[in-house]
């Protein structure tokens, strides 16, 4: 059966709740187009699991407070921003099935707005009162950037394995999933030793969020909204096609090597490449990787105490780890 965030949002209801409304607070402006446009884009977000994340965080150092819920909106918003601006260097037509601000409007109006969004995340990380947070919430920003930079250099000279595949998501994912366990110490302000711990575990599951991504590219699903082999259009090579151009025992490997560092390939090109990587194993040692990381994250959590949050941090794991979109 697949796990479900359901019963984790509706635990969390009344904590989400106050932070959807320091979001459509702070977002809220004179400007009707803005608004607007705010309103639509908020009415159609995700799951929101990364301001999950933090609340829970918060919860295992002591308990939920208003400096958390001022930093978990800080982190919607910065993760939001970066989804738009995404978008636009993407151009996408649709985000969970919905058109992205981009289509409707423009390219311009799009990134003005993703600006705006991290505006609104500076307003709540000042809220926070604490510099911790406000310093993290910038190292978080500065990974983030240099993670998109460093993936579009290497897509560039076609050379990547797996340990700089490791360090780039690493960077351009899962160091947001690090600065909401970060966020949670700080609010509550739990020592450092223990926030590092949970900081390696929120680590894991951000890499873990990304490989599953990255599985997505070798699927088609119309509800995701992104086309088979987006990734290998855009030059990425991810995690199962990394192992498959490893694999020196498969016989078309260095035909598959020569044809994944082409420039411009065809539909064609991306479809031999994406068999290949199913054919030699490539989908199963991602999923064998995950659940290495999740066995890594759940001893970081097996010295503390069972309890709803502890369970709930699990939880959220296998989530990552089964979800379809």
């Amino acid at each position: 059966m697949a796990i479900s965030l359901t019963h984790i949002q509706e635990q969390l209801r009344p904590e989400l709740d106050a932070l959807n409304e320091i979001i459509a607070t702070t977002l809220h402006s004179g400007s009707e187009l803005t608004n607007n446009i705010v309103t639509s884009y908020l009415q159609s977000k995700g799951k929101m699991l990364r301001p999950i994340v933090t609340l829970l965080s918060a919860k295992f150092f002591g308990g939920i407070n208003d400096k958390a819920l001022q930093g978990a909106a800080a982190l919607e918003m910065l993760h939001n921003a970066s989804l738009i601006h995404d978008d636009v260097i993407d151009e996408a037509q649709e985000r969970r099935g919905l058109p992205t601000i981009n289509s409707v409007w423009s390219n311009h109006v799009a990134v003005l707005v993703g600006d705006f969004f991290v505006t609104g995340a500076l307003r709540c990380g000042v809220a926070t009162g604490d510099g911790r947070i406000l310093s993290a919430l910038a190292d978080m920003g500065r990974d983030l950037s240099l993670g998109e930079i460093d993936q579009v250099d290497i897509a560039r000279n076609h050379n990547i394995d797996e340990a700089t595949y490791m360090e780039i998501i690493r960077a351009k994912t899962a160091s947001l999933f690090e600065c909401c366990a970060v966020v949670g110490g700080y609010a509550n302000n739990a020592p450092q030793t223990t926030i590092d711990e949970l900081r390696r575990y929120a680590r894991y599951l951000g890499i873990c969020f990304q490989i599953k991504d990255d599985t997505f590219d070798y699927f088609h699903d119309p509800i995701i909204g992104k086309p088979t082999g987006n990734d290998l259009r855009e030059g990425k090579i991810t995690l199962p096609l990394i192992y498959a151009l490893n694999r020196s025992d498969m016989p078309e490997r260095d035909e598959m090597v020569a044809l994944a560092t082409r420039e411009d390939l065809t539909r064609e090109d991306i479809d031999r490449l994406i068999e290949y990587a199913k054919r030699a194993g490539g989908i199963d040692y991602a999923y064998e990787t995950m659940e290495r990381l999740r066995d890594e994250a759940s001893t970081i959590l097996s010295p503390y105490q069972p309890d709803e949050t502890v369970d709930q941090l699990r939880e959220i794991f296998d989530y990552v780890i089964e979800r379809k979109l």
